[in-house]
């Protein structure tokens, strides 16, 4: 039984990345800060290189799920495609974890929050595939940062996002279309069962998502909610939200 204050835990995995010739395991601040300010929760990291045989037990421990951007794309081989971007990272070892936790997560009702990378892991894990070069498509704009821009550039705000009306997530939003900041370059391409869209760029990217058909807190966002996430309004209701979900789960595995 978890005692009466106790925040909820909340998964998030890390990713790989090498440095003069060492394997590190890492998870960026910035992902960490809202999560902790904001959703009022506590970040469990585990590590994606040792497989997926403890992806149970660590689902056991937490009340959501956060999956987050990353410098590596998710591997083309996992939804059927040969890899169009050789020159970009890959971290297979993250995505079979991710995608594992995917599965039993949502299987098991825990809330989910996915994050860029963390979305596109989504649509894979459910069967749908990505737009490998989504700044190649004809009449689609280039959503990629500017490599050597500073980071509040990079992070500034690029194009606007309109949620679905008559959706939770219009509501929670509460304006008809905000701006949002734009640091990829693959987006959704054939949704996975049962995801459904909840927002769009004005090209028609999909911007956010997620799984009506099932019962407990589902979202997926294409931007990056988390920088300087105490100072948007729209980053404040997201992880509010989340958080909440999560406070209701937590209240379910303490009774």
């Amino acid at each position: 039984m978890m005692a009466p204050n106790t925040k909820p835990v909340v998964l998030m995995s890390m990713g790989l990345q090498r440095r003069n010739d060492h394997d590190y395991q890492v998870m960026t601040h910035k992902y960490m800060r809202p999560l902790v300010e904001l959703s009022g929760c506590v970040p469990l990291l585990i590590p994606t290189c040792f497989g997926t045989d403890d992806v149970a037990q660590y689902l056991s421990m937490v009340d959501g799920i956060y999956l987050t951007g990353a410098g590596s794309n998710v591997d083309p081989v996992l939804y059927a495609q040969d890899n169009l971007t050789p020159d970009k990272q890959l971290d297979q070892g993250r995505d079979l974890v991710d995608i594992a936790i995917i599965r039993l997560g949502l299987e098991m009702g825990l809330p989910f929050f996915g994050v860029c990378r963390g979305m596109q892991e989504l649509n894979v894990a459910r069967g749908g595939d990505l737009h490998q070069k989504l700044y190649a498509l004809p009449g689609i704009a280039d959503h990629r940062e500017t490599p050597d821009a500073s980071p509040e550039v990079q992070y500034g705000a690029a194009h606007q996002v309109r949620p679905v009306p008559g959706t939770w997530f219009a509501d929670l939003i509460g304006e008809p279309a905000f701006a949002v900041n734009s640091l990829h370059g693959q987006g959704l391409d054939r949704l996975g069962a049962g995801v459904e869209p909840l927002a769009y760029a004005e090209d028609g990217v999909v911007e956010a998502v997620h799984l009506p058909g099932l019962a407990q807190f589902t979202l997926g966002v294409q931007w990056h909610p988390e920088w300087e996430a105490a100072g948007n309004p729209q980053s404040v209701r997201l992880f509010e939200a989340f958080g909440a979900a999560c406070r209701q789960r937590a209240a379910l595995r303490s009774s």
